[in-house]
């Protein structure tokens, strides 16, 4: 599997997304995850990589957490999770992307 972390520079999320990911992976006992990262870098980037915000989270190529509503956005992005609004998804559902993806 492999899951690229879109992202752009002063992102302040995708660190956390990143180190929930690995989390979610070492909980699941997953090594078979490849992590690569994309940085978006404009407005024109975000369109041509259908990018819907930082950080997104893309698994062998397709946006988890996408809903169909979410515009392309050169912003940050934000998710609902179990505690709340957050900049980052939570360990739970990553580990439940990661469990839906195998």
């Amino acid at each position: 599997m492999k899951i690229t972390i879109q992202f752009f520079d002063g992102c302040p999320h995708w660190k956390l997304a990143e180190q929930r990911l690995r989390q979610a992976m070492s909980d699941l006992g997953r090594k078979d995850v490849e992590i690569t990262y994309q940085r978006i870098d404009s407005p024109d980037d975000s369109e041509q990589f259908s990018f819907h915000g930082s950080p997104t989270i893309l698994v062998n190529g397709r946006d988890a957490f996408a809903g169909g509503e979410k515009p392309v956005s050169f912003g940050c992005r934000i998710y609902a999770t179990e505690e709340g609004t957050q900049g980052a998804p939570s360990v739970a559902q990553l580990r439940h992307v990661l469990r839906s993806a195998s």
